[in-house]
């Protein structure tokens, strides 16, 4: 079923991107629509307030192994998401997504092949992917 979604987003993507179809195009679209995620990240905290970003050195205590590190690290984030900016966030992370799939598009490559490879690695791998 999730396949089905992947391979018909894909579809639809490309169905829809004729402005936009040179790779410089995709490249830079691409690049303007993380932007626009951060943007819209950042305007969370200083225009709404409905989140904080409370940044500090990660303490990792010296007998911790590498089980408790999820424990020990923070995300910096506190409060939570209004429902305004997180439609406006999950808006702008569609956007961004539309781009990564328009350039497996364009590079010939499945949405959904990348997404099965990167999710057998990290389950493979588990807590050792990100090192």
């Amino acid at each position: 079923m999730k396949d089905f979604i992947c391979e018909d987003f894909q579809q639809s993507v490309s169905e829809l991107l004729i402005r936009h179809k040179s790779i410089l195009d995709i490249m830079t679209k691409l690049e303007e629509s993380q932007s626009r995620v951060n943007r819209a990240v950042a305007k969370a905290v200083t225009n709404c307030g409905c989140i904080e970003v409370d940044a500090k050195k990660q303490l990792i205590p010296l007998d911790a192994d590498i089980e408790d590190l999820k424990n020990c690290m923070s995300s910096h984030i506190k409060g939570e998401l209004c429902e305004n900016c997180k439609d406006i966030i999950e808006k702008e992370i569609g956007n961004n997504i539309f781009y990564i799939t328009s350039l497996c598009n364009a590079l010939g490559i499945s949405l959904s092949t990348v997404l099965e490879k990167e999710y057998e690695k990290i389950n493979t791998l588990g807590i050792y992917n990100m090192f």
